[in-house]
């Protein structure tokens, strides 16, 4: 981790996750395909603190498979070996995991309290809702640093490139 991304993890408030409108739709695609099963995958991008202000700002979301082998309709699962792979991958592009996505079929894009167990603080999670195979409602949501319960998380369109 950068100096840099430390200090974007410490004090510094949070404006929210600044993510490009394609991405977003990236999401909602992959949530589609993947109904009636939880789809799942990455946020990356950089840390970048403006004034105090810390910003995540996503560059790319990329594709997981959900690696459950039980339940896929409501969980998904993204194993430690892979976690660690796109973790290089990302470290080599120059970027970091900021967070995750996955979708919830026939079910509100709120964190269960399946995900709350599972999640870490400082990451986004973006989760859409998917109603008999159509993307709708997309929120992000962050861990509380005590683990007792999730905070929306704005977000934020960036420009296309």
């Amino acid at each position: 981790m950068t100096s840099k991304t430390a200090a974007g993890r410490g004090s510094a408030t949070s404006s929210g996750l600044m993510i490009r409108p394609t991405d977003l739709e990236a999401i909602r695609r992959h949530g589609e395909d993947g109904y009636p099963n939880e789809s799942c995958g990455l946020l990356l991008g950089r840390v970048e603190l403006t004034g105090g202000v810390r910003v995540k700002a996503v560059t790319s979301v990329d594709r997981l498979e959900n690696e459950r082998d039980d339940s896929r309709h409501n969980r998904f699962l993204i194993t430690p070996a892979t976690f660690l792979s796109a973790d290089r991958a990302a470290r080599q592009r120059g970027v970091e995991i900021l967070g995750f996505y996955h979708s919830h079929p026939n079910a509100p894009a709120t964190p269960s309290e399946f995900d709350r167990e599972h999640a870490w603080p400082f990451y986004s999670y973006v989760i859409v809702s998917v109603v008999n195979g159509d993307a709708r409602e997309l929120n992000s949501w962050v861990l509380a640093e005590d683990r007792t319960h999730y905070n929306a998380e704005p977000i934020v369109p960036a420009r296309e490139d």
